[in-house]
C-alpha cells in the first residue's frame, strides 16, 4: 500500500503509491511457463546465489512452474495451485526458505499484463512558484549552485509515471523504465506508466523540471525512471514486486530509488511466520544487492502514527484478503523501510518543525524527516495536486540524496546515507511524551529535516545576488544563440568565484561550445565540445569574472557545430 494520507487526514492504513522521445523496446514480456488457473498462488523459493537450475527443477517437478528467477540473489519467483507446494519444497535439498506471497489468487493479469493508459495532457500552468516545502529544505537555495547531475538516475518504485506529463518528460529515463508488477521486469514501452496517481506526484517531487512552469522538484536537474511495483486494480506492491524493483534498480545503476510504500500485503513481518521469513529473506537480500551495487534506497516511515520501536499489534494484516489481529514484536518488520541500509524517513507537518500528525516514529529507526503535508507536486494527465503522508515525505529526501550525489559522484549510498543526518537541521521534540531522545536525535525525526543546501555546497548560502533567466532558446544545427541577462544592484566587480549555472537540453553535447559573455563582450568558455554522445549540460561553473563590472547585460552564448542533434538553453543563472 502506497503511504499517503488525504490533506490533513492521516491514512491509517500504512501502503501506497516515458517522456518525449521514448522508444520502443521489447515487443512484449518474455513468454510464461504455465498458462493462469483459478487458484494459483504466489510463491518465494530461497536457494543459495548462483546457479539455481536445481532448485528450478524441483519447482517444477512439485506441482510448481517457475514464473521468474532472481539467481544473483537466489530467489524464485514460483506459481502452484497446490495447497501443499510450499510445505514439500521446504523438504527439497538446497532449499533455505519457501512462503507464500499473498493471501488471495494471482491476477490472471500476470500472465498477459494489459498496458497501463496513457492520458491525454492537460495545459501547462503559466507559473512555477517556489513552495514552502522546497524553502524548508532549502531546496530554493541550492539550486543556486546546482539542479543536479544528468547522470545522476534515480528510481522511482511505485505505482507507476506519467512519463508524457510536461514537469517530468524532459527529465523521463525511458531507457530505464520497467513494470515489475507480479514479479518479473516488462520492458514494453509504457508499460511503467501510472495505475494511480501516486507515483507520478512522488516523482514530481524528485525531479519535476525547472521549466517555469507547474512545479519544480528538489532535483530538477537529474534523470527518473519509473519501476512500477504496483499492480493494477488493487495497487498492491507484492513482494516479488519489490525484489523485481530492487534487483532492476542495481543493476541499472540508480543512484538512489524511492520507496513511498511498504511490501504488501503484510504491514509488518514476523521472522517467526514461515511465510513472511521468506519474504524477510528475498526482499532483505535484493536490497542488500541494489545498495552493493552503489544504489540508496530511501523510504516512507507509514502514516499510522504508530511507534515503530515499540510494536505490540497489528490489526491491518493481511490487506490482500481479510486482516486479522494479531499480537507482534520489533523483530517483526515494515520492509524495505526497516531494512539494514535504507534510509527511513517521517513527515514534519506545514510549519516544517512539527512531527505530522500521521507520520510513524520511533527511537533509532527514523533517520531524517521532511515536509509531507500538503505537498504539491505533479499527477497524471498534466495535472497537480496537493497530498499529505510519508510518501510525501519521502521524495523530499531521495531528491537531497540525489543532489548529494550530483555533487559528489564518489559517494557511495553509506556516504550519502551518513551525510543526510548530519548536515540535518535539529528539531527538538514538542511537548508529547512520546518523544525520546535529544534535539540533534529523537524519536519523531531522527537526525533532523534534511538540508538540500548542505548536500551541495556546505554550511552557509551561496554569497551574494541570484539573477536566472528560464526563457527557453532553441539551439539548431550548426547555429549560434544567445539568452541575456540584466544584472544591477550589485555594487562594484564580479567575484573571482562567479557561479554560473547552466541547464542546457541537448542530446550529443559533443556538439556544443558554451561560452559566458561578460557585459563588456570578453568571452569566459564553460564547456568546449566535451562530452560526447552525453544528453543534457546540468552543471554549475566557476568563473574568475574578478576584472568585470557585475552590472550590465551577461550572455550565455551557445555554438552548435554539428549536423543531426538540437535542443534548447532551458535555464542559466549567477550567482555573484
Amino acid at each position: 500500500m502506497a503511504f499517503t494520507a488525504p490533506a490533513a487526514i492521516a491514512d491509517t492504513g500504512m501502503g501506497a503509491l516515458r517522456g518525449a522521445g521514448a522508444s520502443a523496446r521489447a515487443a512484449a514480456p518474455a513468454a510464461q511457463s504455465a498458462t493462469w488457473a483459478a487458484g494459483t498462488r504466489a510463491y518465494l523459493v530461497i536457494t543459495a546465489p548462483g546457479d539455481t537450475s536445481a532448485v528450478r527443477a524441483a519447482v517444477t517437478a512439485n506441482g510448481g512452474t517457475v514464473f521468474h528467477h532472481f539467481d544473483a540473489i537466489g530467489v524464485i519467483v514460483a506459481h502452484s495451485t497446490s495447497s501443499t507446494f510450499a510445505a514439500t519444497m521446504r523438504g527439497v535439498s538446497g532449499v533455505q526458505k519457501v512462503g507464500a506471497t499473498r493471501t488471495s489468487d494471482v491476477p490472471a493479469d500476470a500472465y498477459n499484463p494489459a498496458l497501463p493508459a496513457n492520458p491525454s495532457q492537460s495545459a501547462a500552468p503559466s507559473t512555477e512558484p517556489v513552495r514552502s516545502d522546497m524553502t524548508q529544505i532549502k531546496a530554493d537555495q541550492a539550486w543556486a549552485v546546482t539542479t543536479g547531475s544528468a547522470s545522476v538516475k534515480v528510481g522511482i518504485l511505485d505505482t507507476g509515471v506519467d512519463d508524457q506529463h510536461q514537469d517530468l518528460a524532459p527529465n523521463f529515463n525511458a531507457a530505464d523504465s520497467v513494470s515489475c508488477a507480479y514479479g518479473k521486469p516488462d520492458t514494453r514501452a509504457g508499460a511503467w506508466r501510472d495505475v494511480d496517481t501516486h507515483g507520478t506526484h512522488v516523482a514530481g517531487t524528485v525531479a519535476a523540471a525547472k521549466n517555469g512552469k507547474g512545479a519544480i522538484g528538489v532535483a530538477p536537474g537529474v534523470k527518473i525512471s519509473s519501476v512500477r511495483i504496483a499492480e493494477p486494480g488493487s495497487t498492491l506492491f507484492f513482494p516479488e514486486n519489490t525484489i523485481c524493483g530492487l534487483v532492476w534498480s542495481g543493476d541499472r545503476g540508480f543512484k538512489v530509488t524511492n520507496n513511498s510504500y511498504y511490501t504488501d500485503p503484510w504491514q509488518f513481518n514476523c521472522p517467526n511466520d514461515l511465510d513472511q521469513a521468506a519474504i524477510l529473506e528475498g526482499v532483505g537480500r535484493a536490497q542488500k544487492y541494489a545498495e552493493g551495487k552503489g544504489s540508496l534506497q530511501v523510504a516512507a516511515a507509514g502514516n499510522a502514527n504508530y511507534d515503530l520501536a515499540n510494536k505490540t499489534t497489528d490489526t491491518s494484516s493481511p490487506n490482500d484478503s481479510t486482516p486479522v489481529t494479531r499480537t507482534i514484536t520489533n523483530d517483526c518488520l515494515d520492509i524495505p523501510a526497516e531494512l539494514p541500509g535504507v534510509v527511513t524517513v517521517a513527515a514534519n507537518g506545514t510549519n516544517g518543525t512539527s512531527k505530522a500528525s500521521f507520520s510513524n516514529f520511533g527511537r533509532d529507526v527514523i533517520e531524517v524527516s521532511a515536509p509531507g503535508e500538503s505537498v504539491y507536486s505533479t499527477v497524471p494527465g498534466g495535472k497537480y495536486s496537493s497530498l499529505s503522508g510519508t510518501s510525501m515525505a519521502s521524495p523530499h529526501v531521495a531528491g537531497v540524496a540525489a543532489l548529494m550525489a550530483s555533487a559528489n559522484p564518489s559517494y557511495t549510498p553509506a556516504d550519502i546515507r551518513t551525510k543526510l543526518g548530519e548536515q540535518a537541521t535539529d528539531l527538538a521534540c514538542p511537548s508529547d511524551g512520546r518523544c525520546t531522545g535529544t534535539t540533534a536525535k529523537n524519536s519523531f525525526f531522527g537526525e533532523g529535516r534534511v538540508d538540500a543546501l548542505k548536500a551541495v555546497s556546505g554550511t552557509t548560502p551561496p554569497p551574494g545576488k541570484y539573477f536566472e533567466n528560464l526563457t527557453d532558446v532553441a539551439i539548431a544545427d550548426n547555429t549560434t544563440v544567445e539568452s541575456s541577462l540584466t544584472v544591477s544592484g550589485v555594487t562594484g566587480n564580479a567575484p573571482a568565484t562567479l557561479k554560473v549555472g547552466v541547464d542546457i537540453k541537448h542530446t550529443y553535447i559533443g556538439d556544443l561550445k558554451v561560452d559566458l559573455v561578460a557585459p563588456d563582450g570578453t568571452v569566459y568558455t564553460l564547456h568546449n565540445r566535451s562530452g560526447g554522445g552525453t544528453d543534457n549540460i546540468a552543471q554549475t561553473y566557476t568563473v574568475n569574472a574578478s576584472s568585470e563590472v557585475a552590472n550590465g547585460t551577461w550572455k550565455l552564448r551557445v555554438n552548435d557545430n554539428a549536423n543531426a542533434d538540437t535542443g534548447r538553453i532551458d535555464a542559466w543563472n549567477l550567482t555573484f
